[in-house]
């Protein structure tokens, strides 16, 4: 949690913009075309940076206004925030009127800066650069809020730039050459200066080349530079995990990403874009594989490229062994004695897809569903349920009639078994034999593709793939059925998740960027 104190009521104004879009004409996109750069006074190496547009225009403002319409019922946020945190900053001592005091000098763009992660996880506190085309009237605008604030504030300077330190936490706030800085300290508030005079983030071939790939008419951009997050974390990421990415060509410390927000008439749309380290970006459209799962799907997502993902994961497992009973290197050659060559069913595989069905704990079910390009890995389904059986391992049964393969049932899966079968191309891994059965048998029945709400979510990506589908109303009432009410935060946010018609997801690459399109398509 932020501890800035020092013009609290002003700050979260300021920063409230960059959410509602207030005030005059500006752009029609993300940041400034005036040519400063929020980036410029942020440290380097910062490893999430935050950039919004105080000051959208046009069809942007617009499509802001429609969404808080839609989602809130408020005609035009930018007013509505303003009015509600005007009269909060009277209500504690500091009265703030946006048109005179702040409107005049606030500039077209805003950036939040977290330098980097904490022992504990957390980022650290924010630094906070906000755009001023008048740096005396800024000036003379801190200098009255501090003056007439409840908690006492000093003066500083370094390196001929005036700040003041003020409330509990020491936090900082001055002009740095183009923009109102608030900072956690003045150790925080004096990098911040060093920064505007030498080496900053927006200094940085690494963010520049990441930032560069964020959309146009944004409102709002988000960077994360994913390696050195990994890196400050203790390198968490297991070696499995290493592993897949790798197999992906993607070098996790190596790795950016970029967000951007845009606000459509009728849907909030988010792309984003990462620089994958690598040589290589994952590619494939799976919208057919996924289309073909039951039109019954609350949720469904989709992935190319599962047969190779298998076998680096075979791979780890046979070197590390299954203790106590299989030693290490003899998980393939065990299987292989019995006619089952591991190697080969996971070069057969190619798209997978998960889907889950259900409106409450009771039914709630799904299944895994695994494309081959032969019927081989089908063969080795029935086989490998034939060779746990003869090994007399507990709790395995065989599946015949519509499908073959086997199902597993243990006390720590609950009531249903896990049931894997095959048919034809199509490998299913489901809990319980009925989901099983209807991912094996999916590509002919009800399909999602021809679903309403799919077909919606399938036009708003355009002529990117969709390899995710959620439905809305269908996956709130699962959430409802599932979520105690002692959790008010899901319960407080339900009005609005009843806004969202459907969630799609599309990926796809851009030379060796991975791409992906997020779209939450609203009710009216």
């Amino acid at each position: 949690m932020s501890k800035t104190r020092l013009l609290t009521p002003v700050l979260v104004i300021l920063m409230a913009m960059a959410i509602a879009g207030c005030g005059g004409s500006g752009s029609s996109g993300s940041g400034s075309d005036s040519g400063v750069d929020p980036a410029s006074v942020a440290a380097p190496g910062s490893v999430v940076y935050v950039e919004g547009n105080l000051k959208p225009a046009g069809e942007l403002k617009s499509n802001v206004d429609s969404v808080a319409s839609t989602v809130a019922g408020i005609d035009n946020l930018g007013e509505f925030i303003v009015s509600e945190l005007e009269s909060s900053a009277s209500g504690e001592g500091e009265p703030v009127d946006f048109a005179t005091e702040i409107e005049p000098w606030l500039g077209k763009t805003a950036g939040v800066a977290f330098s980097h992660l904490e022992k504990d996880g957390e980022l650290s506190e924010p630094l906070i650069a906000v755009e001023t085309t008048n740096a005396k009237a800024t000036q003379a605008f801190i200098d009255k809020q501090a003056k007439g604030s409840k908690e006492p504030a000093k003066d500083g300077t370094y390196e001929g730039t005036d700040f003041k330190i003020g409330g509990s936490e020491d936090n900082a706030i001055g002009v740095v050459g183009d923009f109102l800085v608030i900072a956690d300290g003045e150790k925080e508030f004096k990098a911040a200066v060093d920064a505007a005079d030498g080496d900053s983030l927006g200094g940085e071939d690494r963010f520049q080349n990441a930032i560069s790939a964020a959309s146009n008419g944004s409102l709002a951009d988000v960077y994360v530079d994913v390696g050195a997050l990994i890196d400050q974390s203790g390198d968490s990421i297991d070696a499995q995990t290493k592993e897949i990415l790798s197999s992906a060509g993607i070098d996790p410390s190596e790795a950016t990403a970029v967000a951007s927000v845009i606000p459509g008439s009728d849907e909030i749309e988010v792309d984003l874009s990462s620089e994958l380290g690598g040589e290589k970006a994952p590619s494939g459209d799976v919208s057919k594989l996924l289309g073909s799962l039951p039109a019954s799907s609350l949720a469904a997502f989709a992935a190319s490229g599962f047969g190779e993902q298998l076998e680096e994961a075979v791979d780890s497992l046979d070197e590390a062994g299954i203790p106590p009973s299989l030693p290490p290197n003899e998980l393939k050659s065990t299987l292989s004695k019995a006619g089952i060559d591991l190697d080969q069913i996971a070069a057969s595989l190619e798209d997978a897809a998960v889907f889950v069905e259900g409106s409450n704990k009771g039914n709630l079910g799904g299944a895994l569903v695994v494309i081959s390009s032969n019927s081989e890995a089908a063969e080795a389904i029935a086989d490998l349920g034939t060779l746990l059986r003869s090994a007399s391992v507990p709790g395995i049964t065989a599946v015949s009639g519509k499908a073959s393969g086997f199902s597993i049932r243990s006390s720590e899966l609950g009531n249903s078994p896990v049931v894997v079968v095959a048919k034809g191309n199509r490998i299913a891994i489901g809990y319980g034999l009925a989901e099983a059965l209807r991912g094996i048998n999916s590509g002919s029945g009800a399909q999602l593709s021809g679903s309403a709400s799919y077909k919606a979510a399938v036009s708003s990506l355009g002529n990117t793939p969709i390899s995710a589908y959620v439905d809305g109303p269908a996956a709130l009432g699962l959430a409802e059925a599932l979520v105690p009410h002692s959790k008010t935060d899901f319960w407080d946010a339900r009005p609005y998740l009843k806004k969202i018609a459907y969630l799609a997801l599309g990926t796809g690459t851009d030379d060796d960027l991975a791409t992906a399109k997020l779209i939450a398509g609203l009710k009216k």
